[in-house]
């Protein structure tokens, strides 16, 4: 009774979300208070339905219910719990049910913080509704995870060995709070068009941070589980699905400057809208992308073009129906606020070119490799050296512009006093400079350059935290943000110019050197896991010709999917890993062993915990201030 239980309450969840959708729009009007009072229920009502359609699926997984087809398909008795757990989501069906879980839990905080007012929360909470109606049915029609097999197999075919990993059994729950988050922002912009609220900034900026902190850890926790899962010593190759997740991120952190501008000084007010508009737009594009069939990767979820079709149906009406919107009343509202060119909203303002255009740069070398196969078959590969010369500019001009603005006050600032406060973090840049040209070997201009721009933007973050010295922790979240980026940068430099590697094939009692080290491999024993087998490298580290710690890569073999793996060790310093993954065996037994020393490597996730870090800080901020009654828009038509 399990899938037809979960089958009923999606069914409910559905017929609630209408409702939501329904009574949401109606409430927009002024003297509807008893339809906005339905909109807040059924919106609880739909975030009950479906946690408990999802609490089904879920027990299918943990109870190996393989009359489920799903269950069946990507499940197996001998998995461990988290993984059985984790499947719920490690395939398209189930990662729909999840999409829709997010969804109906950001519903459920609109509705009960109403951030904004009674009608701007109504009308936001009735656009959340037509994206749940739209997103069910889609499920219902083309991806229903409660189909039945009759008669059950015994067993199931297992989950995907990639999976079944902690970084990746986390991973799509966190993008999708990003990518969901985005829509309540999308929600409360279209809401603000409807019934012309000027404070619906201010109400949804909660929403935006939980969108870009998630999307930020996501992110990390996505290249993080590359680099130690993949076997391949990198952590991001532009892959179009990893890009899928970076375009959202880009157009969040221009939404969020954005946001603040027309918070603080009604600065940017269509500009903002605009933005919530493309950030929730890039994540349906990023679902297309994901589940449509078009591409071939680790991270792709589906290979069915005709659910690629019904997303881009769905993505036609959200945005074009959002952009009609916009068209429609933007003659009505008035632009943003009046500033100097020497203010911060000058800053902000570029700051949004950049990200905008960093964005157009990952969307064009992602989407003009497909466009070009639907034309005319020509398959072609945008790889690293595009992104290198688009990408790569644009975003270190952004990241040197990025210190002035703290320093400038808004609409109106002095230049010269903000450069004359920046000179320390100058001279931090200086000495970055001279520490790779005096320490590090081999020289280059683009890891100079990048150690000279990580070390402005960490030194301007301390300067602008010294500043605020005495304040409530919130005032130290962009600064906190800001340093994580630099912190970041360090670690891509590092890793992307310094980088050692060793491939070798070697018997038990061979040496290998790569780097500063040598490595001894002293033989493979078969160990047995829960549901694999693996050929498990016995590998010593040397110290001056005496042995040191010992690293055991493996090479696993999951019997019930039929698939190998590599699971790598990793040795870290903070600073260094030195990082091994086990290869093939030959035929005379000996085996191939890949072995990398990245510098610097860990600060890249560590730069992503400080940015994510300075989210939560301003999130904790913004949800301890109240929130004023916002004023119905003068300029706005009724």
């Amino acid at each position: 009774m399990t899938g037809e239980l979960g089958q009923l309450a999606l069914c409910f969840a559905l017929a609630l979300s209408l409702v939501m959708a329904a009574a949401g729009l109606m409430g927009t009007r002024v003297e509807a208070q008893a339809v906005r009072r339905v909109a807040t229920s059924s919106a609880l009502g739909f975030l009950v339905f479906t946690v408990l359609a999802f609490a089904a699926l879920t027990y299918a997984f943990v109870a190996s219910d393989f009359s489920v087809a799903l269950v069946a398909g990507h499940s197996h008795t001998l998995k461990p719990l988290v993984y059985k757990i984790s499947g719920v989501w490690g395939n398209h069906e189930g990662s729909m049910l999840l999409w829709v879980l997010v969804l109906a839990l950001y519903a459920g905080m609109v509705a009960l913080l109403g951030r904004g007012g009674e009608r701007l929360t109504s009308g936001a909470l009735g656009i959340q509704g037509l994206l749940a109606a739209a997103f069910i049915l889609f499920i219902l029609f083309t991806s229903n995870p409660f189909l039945r097999l009759d008669p059950a197999p015994f067993e199931g075919a297992g989950l995907t060995p990639l999976l079944q990993d902690p970084g990746l059994a986390m991973h799509p729950p966190m993008l999708y709070a990003g990518y969901v988050g985005l829509s309540a922002a999308f929600s409360y912009a279209a809401a603000a068009l409807l019934v012309g609220e000027a404070g619906w900034a201010r109400a949804a900026r909660p929403f935006m941070l939980i969108a870009w902190i998630a999307l930020t850890c996501g992110i990390a926790l996505g290249s993080w589980w590359a680099y130690y899962e993949l076997g391949w010593g990198g952590f991001w190759g532009w892959d179009p699905v990893e890009n899928a997740s970076l375009m959202p991120w880009l157009i969040a952190t221009a939404l969020l400057h954005s946001a603040l501008a027309t918070e603080k000084s009604g600065a940017f007010r269509t500009w903002t809208l605009l933005l919530a508009i493309a950030g929730f737009s890039m994540s349906l594009i990023g679902t297309f992308l994901v589940r449509s069939g078009v591409l071939s990767s680790v991270h792709a979820f589906a290979s069915d073009p005709t659910r690629g079709f019904f997303i881009m149906v769905l993505i036609a009406l959200a945005i074009g129906g959002a952009l009609a919107l916009f068209a429609w009343r933007a003659p009505s509202l008035q632009g943003g606020a009046a500033f100097e060119p020497a203010s911060r909203e000058t800053a902000l303002l570029l700051n949004n070119v950049f990200l905008v255009a960093a964005c157009a740069c990952v969307f064009a070398g992602t989407l003009y490799p497909l466009i070009l196969d639907a034309l005319n078959q020509t398959k072609i590969t945008v790889g690293p050296p595009y992104y290198v010369i688009t990408f790569a500019p644009i975003f270190f001009a952004l990241l040197i512009l990025v210190p002035f603005g703290p320093q400038l006050g808004w609409k109106r600032g002095d230049l010269k006093a903000a450069w004359r406060s920046l000179y320390p973090a100058l001279g931090l840049a200086g000495i970055a400079v001279v520490a790779v040209l005096a320490i590090v070997s081999p020289r280059t201009i683009a890891a100079t350059g990048a150690f000279a721009v990580a070390g402005w933007l960490i030194g301007a973050s301390i300067i602008d935290m010294r500043k605020r010295k005495g304040a409530r922790a919130s005032a130290f979240a962009a600064a906190l943000a800001h340093a994580g980026l630099g912190v970041t940068l360090l670690g891509v430099a590092g890793t992307t110019a310094w980088r050692s590697e060793a491939i070798a094939v070697v018997a038990a009692g061979q040496t290998m050197a790569v780097g500063p080290y040598t490595l001894r491999f002293d033989g493979v024993t078969r160990e047995k896991g829960p549901n694999y087998i693996a050929d498990r490298a016995h590998i010593t580290l040397m110290d001056g010709g005496r042995p040191g710690a010992t690293l055991q890569p493996e090479h696993r073999f999951y019997q019930a999917e039929g698939q190998d793996m590599t699971d790598t060790a990793i040795r870290t310093t903070g600073l260094r890993d030195l990082y091994l993954a086990l290869g093939d065996e030959r035929d005379d037994g000996r085996f191939v062993l890949r072995a990398y020393v990245s510098p610097l490597t860990p600060l890249i996730w560590i730069g992503g915990l400080l940015m994510g870090l300075g989210g939560m800080l301003s999130l904790w901020g913004r949800l301890r201030a109240p929130v004023r009654e916002p004023a119905a828009m003068a300029q706005a038509a009724e």
